[in-house]
C-alpha cells in the first residue's frame, strides 16, 4: 500500500506542474451539443450520449514526463522515421506509451499512422500484411517485428459510427486532433489510448490516460460491461496489465470482470494461449495466477492448479507450484521474455509431482542433471543439496540418502517420464477429467488450449533423460552459467533444460522456509515468503533494485534488474585465482628490488642508457603498432571470410537470403536517414543494451 501511495502522490506533484496551456486549445462550439456516441458498444440499439469535454484534452511535453527519444527502440525509430520521411503522420501508440511514461521496457513498440496498408509495405523491402477483422502490417526490420496499424483501417471498420459522430463534432476543430481522437475511442482502457509524437515530442492524452495511470487505475474507455461484451478477451488483457504494473480497478471494471468471467470461455484457444502466455513468460506470473484465482478464472483456464491452490489455502501448507514460478519471474521480463515451454515444463513437472510424489533426492537429481547438463556433475550436485530438508506436500514423499547411483537412474529416468505423460493433462480433456479425480469437488470446466505442438516439443526436452539418463548430455555444454535470453526466447531446448533445472533447484534449495539463496550466488537475496503468506497477505515479495533515470511516474528505485547468475565453484576459483596472482606479484616485486640494488649504475650511465632505450622503446612502439593494424586487418578479414563459409555452410539458402535482404535493408536506411543518424542511433541504443527489468510490488486485494 506503501507503494501506491508513495507513487500517486510523485505522480500528483510531477502533473500538477502541467499549465493549462500545455492542453489542446480547441473548441467545439456550443456544449450542449458536444455528445459522445458508444454506436456498436453497448449491448442496448439506442447508444447512450455523453458531453465531450474538450477541455480533458492534453498535449504534454514527453520530456517533462521523463520520456526521450533514446527510450525508443532502434527498429521502431526507423519506422517512424521513414514513415515520416514519406510524409506521412507517424505515433507511437498504446502500452508503449504507458510503459514508457512507468519508466519500464514496453514488450513491443506499436505505430500507427495516417499512410494505408499499401502505402505502408510499399515503403519497406520486407513487410506483408495480415489480419481480416484489424488488419495490420507486420514491417521486419533489423531483426524486429514491428506491428504498424494504419487510421484508414479502423475508420473503415467503424463507418457507421464515424457518420453518427461526424454529425456531433462542429466544424472549429483541429483535423489531426479529431483523428487521433476517433482512434482512441476504440482502445481497450484509457491507459492505453496514448498518443506519442516522437518529431514534435508531445504525448496526446483524450481519454483521461494519464490521470489514471497517475492513481494506478485500470479504466475501461467505455463502460465495462459494453466493453467486456464485446471483446472478452479484455478482461484476460486487463488482468495481465494489472498484475505486471501493480494496478487496481475501477468499481465498473472490477464489476464486470467478475460477472462477464466466463465468458473467456467462449473465446479461441489460439487466443487464449496467447493471453496466459504473456502472463507467465513476461516476469508477473504469480501475480497473474493470483488475480486469475480472484477472478473465478483460474479454474476455467487451469482448473487442476486452481483446485490444488484452494486446497493448499485451506489447509495452510506451503505452495511448490507457486515458489516454482516465483522464482520463473526473478528471470524473466519484458525485455527477457522466455517461449511458453518453459512454463509448460513447469506445469508438467508439478502435476507429475503431484499425482507421483517423489524422494526428495530423485527430484534434486532430476533438477541437477537438467542444470548441470550430465548425469555425474548432477548426481555429485544433488547428493550434496539432499541434506536439506525440503517439506513440500504432497509433492515430496521421503527422504533418503543411501540410493545407489544405479537406482537412483532408474528412478530419474521413469519420474522423467511421468513428466512427459502429464502434459496429457494440459492437452485431451479425458486426462484433465481423469486427473481432477483427485479434488472431487472443484469446478473443472474441461477446457484445454495448450497446442499440441507445443505439448509434443516440450515433452521432448526430457526424452534424452528417459532413453539413458547417466549417457545424459544437454549439449548446452560448459557455456556461461549466465542465461542466454535470445535461445530462451526461441524455445532452444538446451536452454530450457538448464533453465527449468535452475528454477526447480532453486524452488527446493529455498524450500518452505524461504531462507535459501539463489542457485550459483553466494550474495544473499529477498527470498519467496511462504507461499500462503503471498496469497493471505496480497503481498508479492520484493526484489532487488537498481536506480534508473528520474521518471515523473515512478518513484526512483522502484523498478528491479535482472540477477547474473554465477556458480559457487566460479566464484571460488576467480577468488583462488585473485590470490595467487597477488602472491605472484609480490614475489616479482621483492625480486625486482633485489635485482635493483645488485645492478645499480651511475646516474650518467642510467642517463645515457634511459636515452638509448627511449629511442628504442620510440622505434619498437611504432614497428609494434605498424605490425598490429596489419594483424588487425587479416584477422577481420580472416573473419568476415569465417563467417560467411559458416552461414553458407550452416544456414539454409533462406536465412542467407533473410540475411542478404538485411543488408539492402540497412543500405536502403542508410540512404534515407543518412550514415550518421544510422551510426549514431545504433551507437545510442547499444549503449542502453543493459536489460533492465520492472520492480515486483504489493497488488491491491489479490484475494477477498
Amino acid at each position: 500500500m506503501a507503494i501506491f501511495v508513495r507513487a500517486k502522490s510523485f505522480l500528483s506533484s510531477s502533473l500538477r506542474s502541467l499549465t493549462r496551456s500545455q492542453r489542446c486549445n480547441h473548441t467545439l462550439g456550443e456544449r450542449g451539443l458536444q455528445a459522445e456516441l458508444y454506436s456498436g458498444m453497448a449491448p442496448a440499439p439506442n447508444p447512450a450520449l455523453r458531453p465531450i469535454d474538450t477541455s480533458k484534452w492534453k498535449k504534454i511535453q514527453a520530456s517533462k514526463v521523463g520520456i526521450s527519444l533514446s527510450m525508443i527502440s532502434f527498429p521502431s525509430w526507423i519506422v517512424l522515421k521513414i514513415l515520416h520521411k514519406g510524409g506521412f503522420e507517424a505515433y507511437l501508440v498504446g502500452g508503449c506509451v504507458r510503459d514508457l511514461l512507468l519508466n519500464r521496457t514496453p514488450k513491443d513498440f506499436d505505430v500507427i499512422t495516417t499512410a494505408n496498408l499499401k502505402q505502408i509495405r510499399k515503403k519497406f523491402h520486407r513487410a506483408e500484411i495480415i489480419g481480416k477483422r484489424f488488419p495490420i502490417c507486420r514491417v521486419h526490420i533489423k531483426g524486429s517485428i514491428i506491428e504498424v496499424s494504419s487510421f484508414e483501417t479502423v475508420a473503415r471498420h467503424d463507418a457507421d459510427k464515424e457518420k453518427a459522430l461526424s454529425s456531433l463534432i462542429p466544424k472549429i476543430c483541429d483535423e489531426k486532433d479529431l483523428i487521433r481522437w476517433r482512434n482512441s475511442r476504440n482502445r481497450d482502457f484509457t491507459i492505453n489510448s496514448l498518443f506519442f509524437d516522437p518529431f514534435t515530442c508531445n504525448i496526446y492524452d483524450y481519454n483521461g490516460g494519464m490521470s489514471d495511470l497517475k492513481s494506478l487505475k485500470l479504466r475501461t474507455l467505455i463502460p465495462a460491461h459494453a466493453s467486456f461484451q464485446e471483446d472478452c478477451a479484455r478482461i484476460l488483457r486487463g488482468l495481465r496489465i494489472a498484475a505486471r504494473l501493480c494496478l487496481s480497478f475501477s468499481k465498473d471494471t472490477e464489476r464486470a470482470m467478475y460477472d462477464l468471467s466466463a465468458s473467456i470461455g467462449g473465446l479461441d484457444k489460439f487466443r487464449l494461449m496467447l493471453e496466459v502466455n504473456y502472463m507467465l513468460s513476461y516476469g508477473a506470473a504469480v501475480q497473474s495466477i493470483c488475480l486469475l484465482q480472484r477472478f473465478n478464472l483460474l479454474n476455467i483456464l487451469l482448473p487442476f492448479q486452481a483446485a490444488y491452490i484452494s486446497q493448499h489455502r485451506a489447509t495452510k501448507n506451503s505452495m511448490m507450484l507457486m515458489k516454482l514460478f516465483f522464482n520463473l519471474d526473478k528471470l524473466v521480463s519484458c525485455d527477457h521474455p522466455a517461449d511458453s515451454s518453459l512454463w509448460v515444463g513447469l506445469l508438467m513437472f508439478h502435476l507429475a509431482l503431484v499425482n507421483n510424489p517423489q524422494d526428495a533426492l530423485v527430484i534434486w537429481t532430476f533438477a541437477s542433471v537438467l542444470y548441470h547438463g550430465n548425469w555425474k556433475e548432477g548426481v555429485e550436485f544433488a547428493r550434496e543439496y539432499t541434506k536439506l530438508e525440503v517439506k513440500f506436500v504432497p509433492e515430496i514423499s521421503e527422504f533418503s540418502e543411501t540410493k545407489s547411483d544405479e537406482d537412483l537412474a532408474k528412478e530419474v529416468a521413469q519420474f522423467a517420464s511421468l513428466v512427459q505423460d502429464s502434459v496429457g493433462v494440459l492437452t485431451e480433456t479425458s486426462n484433465l477429467f481423469e486427473s481432477m479425480s483427485r479434488y472431487p469437488f472443484s469446478a473443472c470446466s474441461g477446457l484445454v488450449f495448450v497446442p499440441k505442438i507445443t505439448a509434443k516439443n516440450t515433452a521432448k526436452l526430457f526424452d534424452l533423460m528417459v532413453e539413458d539418463i547417466r549417457s545424459f548430455i544437454n549439449g548446452r555444454g560448459r557455456m556461461s552459467p549466465e542465461i542466454n535470453f535470445h535461445l530462451l526466447g526461441i524455445g532452444d531446448p538446451c536452454e530450457t533444460r538448464f533453465v527449468l533445472g535452475k528454477i526447480i533447484l532453486e524452488t527446493m534449495k529455498a524450500g518452505p522456509r524461504g531462507d535459501a539463496t539463489e542457485i550459483g550466488n553466494d550474495e544473499k537475496d529477498l527470498q519467496p515468503k511462504a507461499t500462503e503468506e503471498i496469497l493471505s497477505n496480497n503481498e508479492i515479495p520484493g526484489k532487488k533494485v537498481k536506480k534508473n533515470a528520474p521518471s515523473s511516474f515512478i518513484p526512483d528505485g522502484n523498478r528491479g534488474m535482472l540477477k547474473k547468475q554465477k556458480l559457487v565453484d566460479d566464484d571460488t576459483a576467480t577468488k583462488n585465482q585473485e590470490m595467487v596472482t597477488k602472491d605472484e606479484l609480490n614475489d616479482l616485486a621483492e625480486k625486482h628490488q633485489e635485482f635493483g640494488k645488485t645492478c645499480k649504475l651511475s646516474e650518467n650511465k642510467t642517463n645515457s642508457m634511459q636515452g638509448k632505450i627511449s629511442e628504442k622503446e620510440e622505434k619498437s612502439k611504432k614497428d609494434k603498432e605498424k605490425k598490429s593494424k596489419k594483424h588487425t586487418k587479416v584477422v577481420e578479414k580472416s573473419k568476415h571470410h569465417i563467417a560467411l563459409h559458416t552461414v553458407s555452410k550452416k544456414q539454409p539458402r533462406v536465412v542467407r537470403e533473410l540475411n542478404l535482404r538485411e543488408e539492402d535493408e540497412m543500405d536502403n536506411l542508410e540512404k534515407v536517414l543518412g550514415k550518421e543518424e544510422v551510426k549514431e542511433r545504433t551507437e545510442e541504443h547499444k549503449g542502453r543494451a543493459g536489460k533492465e527489468r520492472s520492480g515486483v510490488s504489493s497488488l491491491s486485494s489479490l484475494f477477498r
